[in-house]
């Protein structure tokens, strides 16, 4: 039987851009241009239609009430809902009202579709959905990574294509947003995947002891004792984690190996082949190491071939519902529970809506302890307290960002331009007026200040003083381009041309420009 999937968007040209996309699919397609018109065509169609696609990204809807509305006709067909960049408040808001999943516009046909999918596999099992993995230590690959949002697809697209070949990758991103299993995704789609895939941690290792785990040592019983990881990795692949954190002598010898193709064993003893394919990881900016002369340049430009940036969770909220049932799923059958638990609205509400410092690592650590300590079939709010205690925390302090992480800025009244303190009275300070949904945290203010005059007491220039209103926005508005733009009041061809121009990284404004 055909699936069929109904769409309700109140912009016309976008019906029939997402009605003929949808269709290429092989689904019939219902549209309507309101919740209401939309219910209507449901309750035709009901038994019908596997599948709801409604659009949240005018400002002006609350969203809720259609997915209200299908509660009310007992209605269990999941809903995916769409809302603009610098909306995913909205999208929480629906998943506490039911719905599940949610995509963020623009978004590929690809994407849609994969939503899509999940949606009709939802509808004919009654499941939580595929887990993310087999097991913690089974084989790994990328139909196995959560790649629900556009950048975390980027970085799959990029891990596939680096499986092709075997040159090095690196791997950029904060702790805990899975770097070693995109390594072993690379690792287990390559050639080499029937050799070995050793890891070495070396923030983890005492710097004394690096050289002689990664290249092997003798020890008493004679020549070759301690082969080292390399020797380990022989044919296969080598991930090395936190690559930064290697010493000054040990990053010569790497690069030697890397230039060489073979490990120099010491005075006396002949040099032997090495045939192994490296991964590296790092959660620093190597660049700026390189600045600060902590890591060898050349050895940057050998290992930095093939770099793969994995966005942090919090810059990937899209994917967070996926990963937290397809934990939870992974979790009951590895504790032996008779039937796997379910997760309701309100917990993939709390869960999306909190942004994880700790990344993916510290979602799956949540999940786990969530389910062990379950005393019902469902995961609710309750099951994660500390979660909605910070949440609680966040709304009671009336940050309505709602999860801003540490370290980012809080809500101001507005920019204040204020003349450096020249000998005068008062320094001149002009302030906009005030927004009204956005209150100024006490201390605050010193913070987004933006001086109009230099030492000399003269006028900055423009280009100056554009940059750091451009910066401010970036941190301001947490990197969600559409919104800065929108609020700049530049279009985001023009705000793309000036941070190059700027030098300006977007998900990291306060850095110096390049």
């Amino acid at each position: 039987m055909t699936p069929h999937i109904l769409v309700i968007d109140d912009d016309a040209a976008q019906r029939r851009s997402l009605k003929a996309a949808i269709e290429a699919l092989g689904h019939a397609v219902h549209v309507a241009d309101s919740d209401q018109a939309g219910l209507e065509v449901f309750r035709r169609h009901r038994d019908e239609i596997g599948a709801v696609l409604v659009d949240l990204s005018a400002p002006e809807r609350a969203g809720n009430g259609f997915l209200r509305a299908l509660g009310d006709l007992h209605a269990s067909v999941p809903v995916i809902v769409q809302t603009s960049e610098g909306a995913t408040h909205h999208a929480v808001e629906a998943m506490r009202a039911g719905a599940f999943d949610f995509l963020v516009k623009p978004c590929s046909i690809e994407r849609i579709a994969a939503a899509i999918d999940s949606a009709l596999k939802f509808t004919r099992s009654g499941s939580q959905g595929k887990p993310v993995r087999r097991a913690r230590t089974g084989t790994v690959g990328f139909g196995d990574i959560v790649a629900a949002s556009a950048a975390m697809g980027r970085a799959v697209e990029l891990g596939r294509r680096a499986a092709q070949s075997v040159i090095p990758v690196m791997l950029e991103g904060e702790a805990g947003v899975g770097k070693e299993m995109m390594a072993r995704a690379i690792h287990a789609t390559s050639e080499r995947s029937a050799r070995p895939f050793v890891t070495v941690n070396c923030a983890i290792i005492p710097h004394s002891l690096l050289e002689g785990v990664l290249f092997g040592q003798d020890g008493p019983a004679g020549p070759g004792d301690f082969p080292g990881k390399f020797s380990e990795a022989e044919g296969g692949t080598l991930f090395i984690e936190e690559v930064s954190e290697l010493p000054a002598h040990v990053q010569t010898r790497l690069l030697s190996v890397v230039q060489g193709g073979e490990i120099e064993p010491g005075a006396g003893k002949r040099p032997r082949k090495v045939n192994v394919r490296l991964i590296l990881a790092t959660n620093k900016d190597l660049i700026e190491e390189v600045k600060a002369s902590r890591f060898r340049e050349d050895l940057y430009y050998r290992l930095n071939v093939f770099p793969i940036t994995i966005a942090a969770l919090r810059r990937r909220k899209e994917d967070i519902p996926h990963l937290a049932r397809a934990f939870v799923e992974r979790f009951s059958s590895e504790q032996r529970l008779p039937k796997p638990l379910a997760i309701d609205a309100g917990a993939l509400a709390l869960l999306t809506g909190y942004d994880w410092p700790g990344n993916t690592r510290q979602l799956e650590n949540a999940v786990f302890r969530a389910v062990v300590l379950a005393d019902g079939p469902v995961l609710g709010e309750r099951d994660f307290p500390q979660i909605r205690t910070h949440m609680a925390s966040v709304r009671a302090s009336g940050d309505t960002a709602g999860t801003r992480s540490a370290g980012e800025p809080g809500p101001v009244t507005g920019m204040a331009v204020q003349e450096t303190p020249v000998p005068s009275p008062s320094p001149a300070q002009v302030t906009e007026s005030p927004a009204p949904s956005r209150a100024a945290a006490p201390g605050d203010i010193s913070a987004n200040v933006i001086i109009s005059t230099d030492e000399a007491g003269n006028v900055r220039k423009l280009a100056e003083i554009e940059e750091e209103l451009i910066r401010f926005a970036l941190k301001f508005y947490r990197g969600q381009m559409s919104q800065v733009a929108r609020k700049l009041g530049i279009g985001r061809s023009t705000l793309y041309r000036k941070l190059k121009d700027y030098g300006i990284d977007p998900d990291d404004p306060q850095k110096h420009a390049a």
